[in-house]
Formats: C-alpha cells, sequence, structure tokens
C-alpha cells in the first residue's frame, strides 16, 4: 500500500530526530584520547599543589620533586596533546592555570618558606614580584598564542614559567646539594627570586627545544651526555639540577650579550 504524504513526512521527522540524537550525543562524549592530555595537566597541577604542602612541613626534598614532576608532565601533557591532535582551547587555558600554580605560586611560597622568614617583609615583597611576573608571563604567552611565530630559529621570548621555576628552586638545589646553605643570606635569595620573575617577562630570546639542532657527527656526544645526565640523576639529583641551572644561566647570559650587540 502506497505511503500518504503525511506518513512520509512523519517517517522523515523520526529519522531527522534520530540522527539528530545520535549527532547530540556525540557531542555530549568525549573519548578518553582527547581527555588525556587534561588528565597529565590535572596530574602536574596536583603535583604542583602537593609541593606546597610538603614544603609546609619543612620536607624539602619532596616539595623540589614534585615541582620538578610538575615540570615533566607539564612538558608531556602538550607532545600528548600534538601526537594524538587531541589540542582544544579548553586544555590550552588549563594547562596556563596550571603552570601559574604549579611554576609561580608553588615555588614562591617554597622560597619564602625555605629561606626567607627572617626578612618576611622584604622577602614577601620580592616573592610577589616573582609570582606576579609569572602571572604576567603567562597573560603574554595566552594574547600570544594564535600570533605568527618571530623570526628566526625556534625560541622562547623570556624565560618560559617553567625554566624559571628550576631557575627560581636554585638556592634550593644549593642547599639539598650541601654546597651552599642559602638560607643564611635571605636577602640575596629574595633579590635573586625577584631577578627570575624580571627574566620570565623580558623580551630575552631564549632557547627552545623546537630550535634545537645536533650535527650527525656529534650525536653520540649527546647519547653519552644523556647517560651521564640519567647517572647524575639518580646519584646526585641536587647536584644535577644546580648545574642545570648554572648552564641555563649561562645561556641567557650569552642570549643578552647577543641582544645587546644586535640592537648597538
Amino acid at each position: 500500500m502506497a505511503e500518504t504524504g503525511g506518513e512520509m513526512d512523519q517517517r522523515r521527522d523520526d529519522g531527522e530526530c534520530d540522527a539528530a540524537g545520535v549527532d547530540a550525543g556525540d557531542r555530549r562524549s568525549l573519548s578518553l584520547v582527547q581527555l588525556l592530555p587534561n588528565l597529565v595537566t590535572l596530574l602536574g597541577l596536583c603535583a604542583g599543589l602537593t609541593s606546597v604542602r610538603y614544603a609546609l612541613d619543612e620536607r624539602y626534598e619532596t616539595a623540589a620533586a614534585l615541582i620538578l614532576l610538575a615540570a615533566v608532565l607539564d612538558g608531556m601533557d602538550g607532545l600528548i596533546a600534538r601526537k594524538l591532535n587531541a589540542a582544544s582551547h579548553f586544555g590550552a587555558e588549563l594547562d596556563s592555570l596550571s603552570d601559574f600554580v604549579c611554576f609561580g605560586v608553588a615555588p614562591g611560597i617554597f622560597l619564602f618558606h625555605f629561606a626567607l622568614q627572617g626578612v618576611a617583609g622584604m622577602g614577601w615583597l620580592l616573592v610577589l614580584v616573582y609570582i606576579l611576573c609569572a602571572c604576567l608571563r603567562l597573560a603574554r604567552f595566552n594574547v600570544n598564542r594564535d600570533a605568527p611565530p618571530p623570526p628566526g630559529r625556534a625560541h622562547f621570548v623570556g624565560v618560559p614559567a617553567p625554566a624559571g621555576a628550576m631557575l627560581a628552586l636554585l638556592p634550593v638545589f644549593l642547599t639539598l646539594s650541601g654546597i651552599w646553605d642559602m638560607r643564611t643570606v635571605p636577602l640575596v635569595v629574595a633579590a635573586y627570586l625577584a631577578g627570575v620573575g624580571l627574566l620570565m617577562i623580558s623580551r630575552l630570546p631564549t632557547i627552545s627545544p623546537k630550535g634545537l639542532r645536533v650535527p650527525r657527527n656529534r650525536a653520540v656526544w649527546l647519547l653519552l651526555g644523556v647517560a651521564v645526565f640519567a647517572g647524575l640523576g639518580v646519584t646526585r639529583p641536587w647536584l644535577l639540577m644546580v648545574l642545570v641551572d648554572l648552564a641555563y644561566l649561562v645561556l641567557l647570559a650569552q642570549a643578552a650579550w647577543g641582544q645587546r650587540h644586535r640592537l648597538t
């Protein structure tokens, strides 16, 4: 029997409703692959927040290790998002907020409790300078996220927040490694912390992993260097972090010197 026009319209409407229901259901759900970068970001945020708790309990080695873990996870979440094609605006904003807590707030509170309570007024003021600089650094990064990259080899403008946190913890690394107890010179620590904050908001070109190139004839030396790095990481982790920070400061000094000569 032939279908009437009304019945055909009704079936067409039902089909459209079913398809719309499937599409709406797809929009209301996310695959685990899409969520994985955000889960890694949240793990890093938990590490950064927990480091504050251990710093307040004077368990400084654990607190420093947790900030290092947060830095590793911060590098992983972006890499995972790119490899899985799961990047999103939500993930970018979440990552920025996590960076502010893990590499701005957490190191600032850590350093204040670790070395600056003897100069609480000036110490806290310079801690605020560091934290606010981290905030401004990340705000500038968010604004320029979709801007074209700077000309020349890939590089950052200013010290990235994770690298800034590692530099800020240099007094802690020096103390834990037994080289120099920086708690005996709190004003030096406070001034150094503020200086790191200013480096984060500077226009200084700094190295980016994307811009690093290794000549083929030197690849074997890089592999040997990684082996030494891993060995020190297991046996003398705090000494290793001191060496990494000092090497990074040397690179910053070279970049500043080169920029000065380009401007003159």
